[in-house]
């Protein structure tokens, strides 16, 4: 078997697996994604607090951070979306 055509049916392999595992990545990457939107808050009250005792430079840069945790939520929230109808219709 040429090296390629190996190399396809290891990746076949590993996405059919993954596949299998489908629901309970998807359940993972949810529990994650709490952990991570749970986490931004926390940070959130934080900067308020830092904020609120004169620091205002260091909560403007929090708050800088949490717009990255918020532009990346609506596509972690599309990908679960996702695998989870990918999950169900492999069921």
């Amino acid at each position: 078997m040429p090296l390629a055509q190996g190399r396809l049916n290891a990746l076949t392999t590993r996405r059919e697996n993954i596949m299998e595992d489908a629901p309970l990545l998807a359940s993972l990457l949810k529990r994650m994604n709490e952990n991570q939107l749970a986490m931004g808050t926390a940070i959130e009250e934080l900067s308020n607090w830092v904020e609120q005792r004169g620091s205002t430079e260091v909560a403007k840069n929090i708050r800088g951070v949490l717009e990255t945790l918020d532009g990346n939520a609506g596509f972690i929230t599309l990908a679960l979306a996702s695998l989870s109808a990918e999950a169900r219709t492999k069921k």
